[in-house]
Parts: C-alpha cells; sequence; structure tokens
C-alpha cells in the first residue's frame, strides 16, 4: 500500500514499535490485517521472503495477526510459507483473529495474548452455490443436520421439507471436506508445533512421559471443541484467554504480564489498525523492511 507523505509520522511510529518487539520477542515481525484468501497468498508469500532474504533475520517470525477469518486451505498454504522460511512460528493477537485466524494460531510454536484479545470457532468461510458470497460451513451443515432430524421425526414442515429438497448435495459435501480439513490441520499442527515441548504430564499422572498418541488425542479434543457450534452457539463467539486455558487447556503466553511488552504490542498493532480503519483498508502486511 503506498502512504502519504503525511502519514509518516504513524509509520514512522509504528516502525520503531516494530524493532521493539522484535528485540523483546527475538523474532522477525510481521504485521498481517485482513481476511485469509487464496488471492492473498502471493502477497503474503512476497512479504515474507522479503523478510528473510535479510542478512539480519532471526530463526523466528512472529505474525501480529487481525482477521475475521477466511479460508482453511488458504491458511495451510501460509504456514507452508511461513515454515518453509522460519524454524518457529509466533502468533500475536493484540485484538482478534477469529475462525480461519485461529486456524492459523493453531500453527504456531507460542500464541502470545492477553485479557482483551480473542480468538474463535473454527468454522471455515466457503463459497455459496452461486460462488458470489462466502458462508460459514458449520452454520449450513448444522441447519441441513436440523432438517434431516426433522424430516426423520415426522415433525418437518412443508416449507421446511421444501427447502431439504432443493439443497445441492455436492455442495453440502464440499462443507463438510471444509470441516473435516480444519479439523485435520488442527490435529496435525497442535501435535506437531504446540504440543512439540509437551513432553511430561503437569496436571494428572504428573510427572509421567507424554507419548505421541496422548499428543494427537489432546489435539483432536481440541479441535472438535472449537468446531462445535452446539459449545459456542455462534460464529463469532469471541474466546478470550482464560477460557482458552481452562476449557480447552491451552498454554497461552499472556503478554499482559509484562508491562513493556503489552505497551509494545499495542503500540504496534492499534497504531496500524486505526490507521488502515481511517483508510478503509480491506488487507494490509507490514514489516519495516519490506
Amino acid at each position: 500500500m503506498a502512504l502519504p507523505q503525511l502519514d509518516r509520522v504513524v509509520i514512522d511510529i509504528v516502525n520503531n514499535a516494530e524493532e521493539t518487539l522484535e528485540q523483546h520477542l527475538d523474532c522477525d515481525v510481521l504485521y498481517y490485517f485482513g481476511e485469509l484468501r487464496r488471492g492473498l497468498i502471493t502477497p503474503f508469500r512476497e512479504a515474507i521472503e522479503r523478510m528473510a532474504a535479510q542478512p539480519t533475520k532471526r530463526e523466528a517470525l512472529g505474525v501480529c495477526m487481525t482477521t475475521p477469518g477466511g479460508e482453511a486451505e488458504a491458511v495451510e498454504k501460509m504456514v507452508q510459507i511461513a515454515r518453509h522460511h522460519y524454524d518457529q512460528v509466533y502468533a500475536i493477537v493484540p485484538q482478534s483473529a477469529m475462525s480461519a485466524g485461529t486456524i492459523f494460531c493453531m500453527a504456531c510454536d507460542r500464541i502470545y495474548m492477553d485479557y482483551s484479545s480473542s480468538l474463535g470457532p473454527i468454522d471455515p468461510q466457503v463459497p455459496d452455490r452461486e460462488n458470489k458470497f462466502l458462508v460459514p460451513a458449520l452454520g449450513y451443515l448444522d441447519k441441513v443436520g436440523e432438517l434431516i432430524a426433522k424430516s426423520a421425526n415426522g415433525t418437518i414442515s412443508p416449507a421446511e421439507f421444501a427447502i431439504l429438497q432443493a439443497q445441492d448435495l455436492a455442495m453440502i459435501r464440499f462443507y463438510e471436506q471444509a470441516r473435516d480439513l480444519s479439523i485435520s490441520l488442527l490435529k496435525q499442527w497442535l501435535t506437531r508445533y504446540k504440543f512439540k515441548d509437551w513432553t511430561v504430564h503437569r496436571t494428572n499422572n504428573v510427572g509421567a512421559q507424554v507419548t505421541q498418541a496422548e499428543k494427537e488425542q489432546r489435539a483432536e479434543e481440541i479441535a472438535k471443541l472449537l468446531s462445535d457450534n452446539g459449545h459456542w452457539h455462534s460464529h463469532g463467539r469471541m474466546i478470550g484467554i482464560e477460557t482458552l486455558r481452562q476449557t480447552l487447556r491451552l498454554q497461552i503466553d499472556d503478554f499482559g504480564e509484562n508491562a513493556a511488552l503489552r505497551d509494545g504490542i499495542r503500540q504496534y498493532c492499534d497504531t496500524l489498525s486505526d490507521y488502515l480503519a481511517r483508510a478503509n483498508a480491506a488487507f494490509y502486511v507490514h514489516n519495516r523492511n519490506i
């Protein structure tokens, strides 16, 4: 995005905050604002490649992400790109990383949040029948399942039966595959990255070695719970750090416990977010070296 000269003061503030944040976390930092779409894979790749080409490149990448969500397929490719260039990837969530953004976070070695940060249920957004709009796959499947149940027990209304008859079976299968992909990615990534240092039990069976099967079981439990619409009730449900720690039993780094880190992250993210909101920007990636 081209920046008017008058905005240089804002960008200077952001760049200084970014440099401080990189030093504090010992990682390169990329700010990502917007949806996670296939059409945005290329600018994401170009940004990562430019960062990785810098002589000061570090081993870890911190992605400071603000996103309403997007496509699981796009997240899978973006994670592959980030992992190709960096040994470790950190998710930094000052505000919210919803839906597909949550899937991205689960592919990270560390997740930084504070009490005001939010992740969301992993309800992938998929194209509708006309390929014009994106709809939450789980919400669609839940409604179809409800109509099928009503049909089975004889309580379906004529109007509901007509809606059920009009469904495209290929689209329903496509939505099921999107749901299954999200769960599969979370199970794979949590086991490989988030749980890689989980070697001994810290609660039940304290001190015992953690097996690969136990890691996979915990990852599957987390993935299924995050994709359970019946539990969260809303595609836009904002899941905070305490719920992630207590209900999902995920280890989350609370950046709010360190005042300097908290202030640096907020100055970096809030300044950029406010600027982009005023500019009506739909997508933006930032690193001072690209």
